[in-house]
């Protein structure tokens, strides 16, 4: 095996320094009673920061917009109950040594019409996206009923509907900062509503949140400023996006680099101090030519650091194409192409998910050289906080 050592450097993101570079990727537990997470939580992550993990990144919680969600199980970070469960997490974790973040989240067009899904906040409401556009889920996932063609299931946000979303943000990450978080983690990834901006499929807008790249992402250039101006200068902001989406895991944003840096580059100006850069399999490249993934291309042209993330540790990846959702386990995979690209500075952090869930000590077996203990993962692990 190749030495691990630079796993277990320091790094330092704006006003803090964390021990290493392993972060606990944010991962939905779907837990919560009616957004609230149960004290297990607390546990939870201390058992992952005393394995090892520098920064835990809490799961997708939903701002205090009001169909900002679509299932009553889905964490909230906002209201007094679920801002006091966050607290414990966060001081519990900072007890034990580690940093936390949580991660802000809005679900947009992928919360169903109520009549299809009878646990969602507010049914009363229609879903909210840039034009009322949806494209159909490449599978079911169980808490969503996907739609079977692109349609539009609502209408376009108004500039007001947006600004409201936009203060949302801003008022969960003053309060992040207020309950003592170490950051926050904005969920612009995976077809969610910041993502829903972002694609020209979901996005047809033919205002200034339409139409080029540029304004398919003022949306989030307008969010981040927002977030920067509720919180302070030397708080972190990191900020997770992806090319694809649940509904096309093909998909692209930016088809070459020079299209990645015009896209991001606002982005990054608003005020991103790190890009959580999620891919399916951090070893693929991005772009014809190069064997940057996306992580390291991010970082090429925008100079923000950035974190890799995708099937970290396991032989069997995530979200194989015409996977066969009934195989739920992996074996254990080589760290060594992943200590290459780290090592040549192609990303600064690296997201650990699934070998969390399966192994809480993982950091800390590796750089013991104790990998015969690593367990592999296995989706019955999923079923209870170990």
């Amino acid at each position: 095996m190749r030495d691990l050592s630079a796993l277990f450097d320091p790094f330092a993101l704006n006003g803090l320094t964390l021990p290493n570079r392993i972060v606990m990727s944010p991962m939905g537990r779907n837990f919560a009673d009616d957004g609230v997470q149960p004290h297990g939580f607390v546990d939870y992550f201390v058992r992952r920061v005393r394995g090892g993990v520098g920064l835990c990144i809490g799961e997708a919680s939903r701002v205090d917009h009001p169909v900002a969600s679509s299932d009553v199980m889905h964490a909230a970070f906002h209201g007094d109950a679920a801002l006091a469960a966050w607290k414990d997490v966060v001081d519990a974790v900072h007890d034990a040594g580690g940093a936390f973040m949580p991660q802000l989240w809005h679900a947009g067009l992928l919360r169903p019409p109520a009549s299809d899904h009878p646990q969602i906040p507010n049914a009363h409401l229609p879903p909210a996206g840039p034009s009322g556009w949806a494209e159909p889920l490449v599978h079911t996932t169980g808490w969503i009923t996907p739609i079977t063609r692109a349609a539009q299931i609502g209408v376009p946000m108004t500039e007001s509907d947006i600004a409201d979303v936009i203060d949302s943000f801003a008022r969960a990450a003053a309060d992040a900062r207020r309950i003592g978080c170490d950051g926050v983690n904005i969920h612009g990834a995976h077809g969610y509503m910041i993502d829903q901006f972002f694609w020209d499929r979901t996005n047809r807008r033919d205002d200034g949140y339409g139409g080029d790249l540029i304004g398919r992402g003022r949306f989030a250039v307008e969010l981040i400023r927002a977030v920067r101006a509720a919180t302070a200068p030397d708080f972190p902001i990191t900020f997770r996006w992806s090319q694809w989406k649940q509904q096309d895991y093909h998909c692209k944003i930016a088809h070459t680099p020079q299209e990645l840096e015009m896209f991001l580059t606002p982005i990054a100006e608003a005020g991103v101090d790190l890009f959580d850069c999620s891919t399916r399999r951090f070893w693929e490249p991005e772009f014809e030519g190069s064997r940057l993934n996306l992580a390291g291309w991010t970082k090429k042209v925008t100079g923000v650091p950035t974190m890799t993330v995708g099937s970290v540790g396991l032989a069997r990846s995530n979200w194989m194409d015409g996977e066969d959702f009934s195989l739920t386990d992996s074996g254990l995979a080589s760290l060594d192409p992943l200590m290459e690209r780290l090592e040549a500075g192609e990303f600064d952090l690296v997201g650990v998910g699934r070998m969390l869930i399966s192994n809480p000590d993982w950091p800390k077996r590796l750089r013991a050289g104790q990998t015969d203990g690593i367990r592999p993962y296995s989706n019955a692990h999923l079923m209870t906080l170990e």
